[in-house]
């Protein structure tokens, strides 16, 4: 193959696009900075003064865990009004740059010790995930053309770039922790983020072609969303639905206890306007292939609602339990907490590619491997790893502390699942999301994801009235009964995408040599 004609967008490295190494890199640093954070949030909050980190904040549990999963939440919620801007008037390739530059900002200000520092670098790195997200998956997408089997290969090279960036920080930064204290570790987060930033602007000639600002003309083709809720106030009876959901959410808000009851109605009734904005992008597409598909597409939204959910226990009450309940000694060395929350990232370096290839042999070979079908089967997988956080209760309560195994266990498991769903359901967007939507309807996935963490929070919260035990056996038995049920009805499911992806293939030269100037997501979708 003749490369010395190629644009340097066009250019191909072990068989995929230089852009999506790019966007490997640029996101490779950004998840550093964020699990880097992460990994010492929850227990920097519950630390006391007197902690041999430095003075932490001393929360309670509970008020930790709240404010873990509020800030999960908005961390993805922040997508969709991210992957509209973009949509609209920036392009993705400019919201990323955005996004990036806020989060050096946003992690900088987290390594100064002060209250206000802490949060104003949370609603800084909130606003900076809200851009980068969503926008850089779309981008990745937007390297491949339509059929091109190698996406979902593609999406799960860029999957190791994250967890990468999640090993190396949770790796390096309880260490860091543990020599320089707390705000040591949050500024090694920002100096992360802004080796992400330099590669994102050194590789920009490589992703020429991919998420540019949208043109007038694609601008005029396009639906305004002021025009979708004029649509809503003049369509009688989803104007009701709307209203109604409007004064249900503002009512719900103060059923809850505590002082973050008036979040609550705020966030149902965020839900309740993107819930509008859904219905009128549905009574707007022009096909009944369209309709179905994006049906479809909101099931497997719920389903990442429920993924996450459990999943993000992780950073939440496994991280507490890992530090108060379990057994860290090995060889006479304690090893810090942050560390056994790179046993994911570990796990999905090992196991990544050989992974995405059985699924992708299994496909070849016309057996069932529909995206929606990986999906349950890695929420399955995932929630059986909770059996082994049982089997740690177990230990605890009979011992006083439990055997670090159950913790590699779980993880294990839960990696297992995470691969066969997680990189799964980001490509599976890119292939049912109508033409005009894309970037938003990635945003309204990274939202799921965030509700999702919002939900792993508030089991959290539930862990002090009912048991580490309850919840992990909780989890267990929903996750897996869930999974199952999604299978049940595969078929239907399966016919409402239409034949989205029966038609991926290897492509040829020809069509891996063609020029693409301007190509994008809007360009391989039907």
């Amino acid at each position: 193959m003749n490369t010395t004609t190629l644009k340097p967008h066009q250019k191909e490295l072990f068989g995929h696009p230089i852009g999506l190494y790019v966007l490997f890199f640029t996101e490779m640093w950004e998840r550093f900075s964020y699990y880097g954070m992460r990994a010492i949030l929850v227990i920097y909050m519950i630390a006391k003064a007197t902690s041999e980190n430095g003075p932490g904040l001393g929360w309670t549990k509970v008020e930790a865990l709240k404010l873990y999963g509020w800030y999960v939440m908005l961390v993805y919620v922040v997508s969709i009004p991210g992957g509209i801007i973009a949509d609209r008037y920036l392009g993705q390739k400019k919201a990323v740059m955005l996004g990036a530059s806020i989060l050096v900002l946003g992690h900088s200000i987290l390594a100064i010790d002060a209250e206000w520092a802490f949060f104003t670098g949370l609603g800084l790195i909130i606003l900076g995930v809200g851009f980068l997200k969503p926008n850089i998956s779309t981008m990745v997408g937007g390297l491949y053309k339509k059929g091109d089997i190698r996406r979902d290969k593609g999406f799960s090279i860029f999957y190791i770039g994250i967890n990468l960036g999640s090993l190396l920080a949770t790796s390096l930064i309880g260490l860091v922790v543990a020599k320089w204290g707390w705000h040591a570790g949050f500024g090694m987060a920002g100096i992360a983020m802004l080796f992400g930033l330099m590669v994102y602007i050194w590789g920009q000639k490589y992703i020429a072609h991919v998420g540019n600002k949208p043109t007038e003309a694609q601008k005029k083709d396009d639906i305004s969303f002021k025009q979708l809720f004029v649509d809503l106030i003049n369509s009688p009876l989803q104007f009701t639905i709307f209203l109604i959901l409007a004064a249900l959410s503002i009512y719900a808000g103060y059923t809850f206890e505590g002082i973050d009851h008036w979040a609550y109605g705020l966030l149902f009734l965020f839900l309740s306007i993107v819930t509008g904005m859904l219905m009128m992008i549905y009574k707007n597409l022009e096909s009944q292939v369209e309709k179905d598909r994006f049906l479809v597409l909101l099931l497997s939204f719920l389903i990442v609602i429920v993924f996450w959910g459990a999943f993000e226990q992780a950073g939440g009450l496994m991280s507490i339990y890992t530090e108060e309940k379990t057994n860290r000694f090995l060889f006479g060395y304690e090893i810090p907490t942050p560390m056994f929350q790179g046993l994911n990232a570990g796990f999905i370096l090992l196991l990544a590619v050989p992974i995405a290839n059985w699924w992708a042999k299994r496909k070849l070979k016309g057996k069932e491997a529909s995206s929606l079908f990986k999906m349950a089967v890695g929420t399955i997988i995932m929630g059986l790893g909770f059996v082994f956080m049982v089997f740690a209760v177990r230990d605890y309560e009979t011992y006083g502390k439990s055997a670090m195994i159950w913790l590699v266990l779980a993880y294990l498991f839960h990696t297992i699942g995470e691969l066969s769903s997680s990189p799964v359901s980001l490509s599976f967007i890119t292939k049912l999301a109508p033409v005009k939507y894309a970037s938003l309807m990635m945003g309204v996935y990274f939202a799921a994801t965030g509700l999702g963490g919002k939900v792993a929070g508030i089991l959290g919260e539930k862990s002090a009235k009912y048991g580490d035990y309850t919840i992990f056996a909780g989890i267990t038995i929903f996750t897996v009964a869930f999974g199952l049920l999604v299978i049940a009805f595969l078929k239907p499911l399966k016919r409402l995408t239409h034949g989205a992806e029966d038609d991926e293939h290897e492509l040829d030269e020809t069509e891996l040599l063609e020029d693409n100037e301007g190509f994008e997501i809007e360009k391989f979708e039907e």
